[in-house]
Formats: structure tokens, sequence, C-alpha cells
């Protein structure tokens, strides 16, 4: 009897998970917004390029909403007892898009060659490593020269994307025509791109884990009016809308449809912060007054309540509430017009025009230029927006012709990897939006970001981490708005659509249909 029960239990379970398997078929239509101007995100590092791209390319590590790490290219990792010696064990089967095997060789040309020379959030996380080699082509070993406890965060496929060697080695990076079909490891292969009306992407049938991705295609709809994109959804042209793809005022009609889906997990390592960037090597915007002035002539409330329908908070500094060692420091600036007219008093400012660079997302974002032109003509600073695309909005403020600009840059699950890179001096490189864009440059900011990134244990961390956010809040080096709320959007037939901090933007090789 025990036997025959425990054989009928078996076949129940056998059944009942059968039965409960994720179905493979069905293609997801989605919204970019806007259009990336590039989908080769070891270069290009915008929102549109990274929710597209990450579904392409993959680093070693992902992380679950806690920010931990979970396998992703490395299938497993040990780290020394002396913090100093990463060693990343590759998955199995590894291809490119093209055919080619990847292997440690591949990792340590990403790393070591192509990404030191294009992007600025893994020169700096790589500021500690003394060396990667590859003992063999299925390892991959980091050897820092001290210990570095953000490190472990530093992996992600928006900071460490793995490119093939075989591909760029020895060629113009940023010229290279792979960029225009980029060639990844991802679950998801480039197939097309119709500029102006979508990107479809299809199921890379060697990918390493085996029955993944469930989906057949992904195909990002390109649709440039926010009216439309909302309508695309309502009619069921498009069954997914990420995070920021629809203008905020649309989001409680749409979340109010039947069989309508929301979440705002998948934002967790990105933790989003909005700022102006303010151009300190130009006047007034180099006086720290002034600056101080334009905080306090921002009504930021009225830009979440209004402007972001409640989604969001209010930053308070440089650090988004998310990230591990943010802390509430002093001075804080409220709405306050009568303080940024006295502060312009003071200084004897006179009156010079400014020009306003909105960020080409949306008609959210037109708006909310337009209430910070309000804000800042109310207390006599006058201005005149600029608008541009988005290949216009990154040719501008890489090259610092603006004089303020909006923007929001990814925190990436410490502030020694996603943060300081805005505030070093180390970090003044012309021809990056997401460095120092605006040429802030303080020796004692320098040396407390240094440290704290090295310091050890978390508790010192914490303290010298306290004295930058206060520091920077006394400087001002740009102007800290939102810390930006984005809920995604989906037909409940779509299945784990968000299983990592990072989202959309690579949690589509687990997401199903169920029918």
């Amino acid at each position: 009897m025990r036997r025959l029960l425990s054989t009928s239990l078996a076949l129940f379970l056998t059944a009942s998970a059968a039965f409960a398997a994720p179905a493979a078929g069905g293609k997801a239509n989605l919204i970019v917004q806007p259009e990336p101007p590039g989908l080769m995100i070891g270069i290009v590092t915008n929102g549109p390029a990274l929710a597209v791209g990450g579904n392409i390319y993959e680093s070693l590590l992902r992380y679950d909403e806690t920010l931990q790490p979970m396998p992703s290219l490395a299938k497993e990792w040990t780290i020394s007892e002396d913090g100093l010696t990463y060693t990343f064990v590759l998955q199995d089967n590894v291809k490119f898009h093209d055919g080619t095997p990847m292997t440690a060789e591949d990792v340590l040309f990403s790393v070591n060659d192509f990404l030191m020379e294009t992007q600025p959030r893994h020169r700096n996380a790589m500021t500690q490593v003394e060396s990667v080699t590859a003992p063999d082509e299925k390892t991959v070993v980091f050897t820092l020269k001290q210990p570095f406890e953000p490190f472990i965060r530093a992996f992600a496929f928006g900071a460490m994307p793995i490119v093939p060697k075989h591909i760029y080695e020895g060629t113009d990076y940023m010229t290279n025509p792979a960029n225009e079909k980029p060639v990844g490891t991802g679950p998801f292969k480039f197939a097309e791109w119709r500029k102006g009306s979508f990107i479809r992407l299809e199921k890379n049938a060697d990918y390493y884990l085996e029955g993944k991705p469930y989906l057949e295609e992904l195909i990002y709809q390109i649709i440039p009016d926010g009216a439309s994109r909302a309508v695309a959804f309502e009619t069921g042209a498009v069954d997914i809308l990420p995070g920021g793809s629809v203008e905020n005022f649309d989001i409680p009609r749409l979340t109010a449809l039947p069989n309508t889906c929301t979440t705002e997990k998948g934002w967790e390592y990105f933790a989003p912060l909005s700022w102006l960037w303010l151009n300190n090597r130009t006047a007034p915007m180099d006086n720290p007054k002034f600056r101080q002035a334009i905080m306090f002539a921002l009504d930021r409330e009225f830009a979440k309540e209004v402007l972001w329908n409640g989604y969001g908070e209010v930053a308070t500094g440089p650090f988004s509430s998310k990230l591990p060692f943010y802390s509430k420091q002093e001075p804080q600036y409220s709405y306050d017009p009568d303080k940024a007219k006295a502060l312009l008093e003071e200084i004897g400012y006179d009156g010079k025009p400014l020009k306003l660079l909105p960020l080409p997302y949306g008609e959210t974002w037109q708006r909310w230029a337009e209430a910070v032109k309000q804000n800042l003509s109310d207390v006599g600073i006058p201005v005149e927006i600029e608008s541009t695309d988005v290949a216009g909005w990154n040719q501008r403020t890489a090259n610092w012709e603006y004089d303020i600009a909006f923007t929001f840059l990814y925190q990436n699950g410490d502030p020694a990897i996603g943060v300081d890179r805005n505030y070093k001096t180390s970090q003044i490189v012309k021809g990056s939006p997401w460095n120092n864009v605006e040429g802030y440059s303080n020796p004692e900011v320098d040396k407390l970001f240094e440290d704290a990134a090295i310091a050890y244990p978390a508790e010192e961390r914490q303290k010298l981490y306290d004295q930058v956010q206060a520091r920077l809040l006394e400087d001002v080096p740009v102007a800290w708005l939102l810390e930006l709320g984005f809920p995604t959007i989906y037909n409940c037939k779509f299945k784990d659509v968000v299983t990592t901090a990072n989202g959309l933007a690579e949690s589509l090789r687990d997401a199903y249909i169920e029918e």
C-alpha cells in the first residue's frame, strides 16, 4: 500500500508539474519610448536602449529585488576570504547570436578593453581592479587591489555587457557595423528594425538555458504620440507598457481596464533619480548660491503630485532612498521662492537669460520643462526652452553645450558604481552624457567618495557617505528633482514579466503566456 501511495503521489506531482509548466510560444508587443538612438548597450545606455538591449546582451550576474546576485552568464562564483579575488565559472554551451561560442576570452576583452573605452560606469567600477585573468576558457578571475564591497553588484547587463571579441577586436568600437545589428548572448536575437515603426527580436533557439525563452518574439512598437500609445494598449495592439511609456495622466484610466495588471517592481537596481544638469563651468551656474537658489525655486511636490500622478518621491539629495548608504542630510531645499530671490540678490545676479534642454521622452517631460521655466521665471531667472530629439540631447549634454538640462540616471545598486561617476573630478570626460556632465570638481568630495568605496565594514562606508551627501547638498552641483516611479502595465495573461531588480529589460526570458 505504501508503495502504491508513493507511486500515485509521484504520478500526481508529475502531472501537476507538467500542467503548471509555462507553455512556449506566442509573442509580446511592447512599447519602447522614445525610439532609442542605438541598441549596442556597451556604448549607448539611455533607458530605451537598455530596455531593448538587455534582452540581447547579458552580463555575468542578475540581481533580485533585494539586490542579491543571481546566475546569468556565470553559473557560480566565489569570493575569497580576504575579499580580493572573485572567481566566476561560466555557463556551459553559451553562444553568441552568430553561432560563435562565448568563452572567457570574450569576458576579458569586454571588461579590459571594450568597456574601458566606451562606458563610464564600467570604468568607475574597475578602479579597484588589479587584473582580470582567465585560467581556462570557462573561468574568469577578478583580482582587486583592496577589498571593495560593492564590486559584487557591478555585474549587471547595463554596467558590464559581454560583447563578442571576434567582432570588435581591432576595430573602431564606436563605428563598428555590428552596432547597427547587435550580437549578444541573450535570450532574444536582433531580427529587424524599421526606423520609426518597430524593433523586432526573435527567440534565441540556441540559448543556453533549456526551454527558455518561452516567447517566440518581442516586438517593440515605436509610437511617438502618447495618446496613441495608450490607445494601442486599450485596443490590445500592445500587450505590455514598460514604465514611462505612457503619459502619467493616462495611467489611472489604463490600470482600471479589465484583465490589466500592474507592478512597480523591477526598478530596484536602477533606482532612477532625476535632476537638472547645471553647467558649473559658466556663470551664473558656477556660483553655488545661484544653484541653491534654483533648488529653492523648484516646486518639486507639484511635479510629483500633478505631473507624475503621485508616483515616486521628492529627492532629498544625490542618493536615491532605495540605495544602500542613503541618508537624509542637511540642508534640505523646500519650495521657497523668497529664499531663492534673496540668494539671487545676494550674489548680484544680473538676470542673464538661460537655456533649458528638456528630456525628449514625451509630453510629461515637456510639461515638466514648462513648469521649471515658470518656477525660475517667478524668481527672476528668464529661461528659454530648446527642444531636441534623443540623439541631439545625447550630443549636446555629452559635449557640454547647454545651460540647464533635464536628465535621469540609474544608481546601479551602489553609490560607488552608479553615483560617484556624476560628481568625481576624474569623471569629467567630454563625450558621454552619463558621467560628471555638470563639471563639478571638489577635491574633498573626491576623497570622500574614494575612501567610502573601499571602506570596511559597512558602518564605516555609511559614515563617509553621510559626509558626501551633506557636502553635495551644500554645493548643489545639480538640482535634484524626483526619485522616479515607473509602473509597468500589462495584460494579465502574461506571467513572470518582472523577475529581477532590472525588470523588463532582462526578465522577458522568463515571461510566458497563460491562455
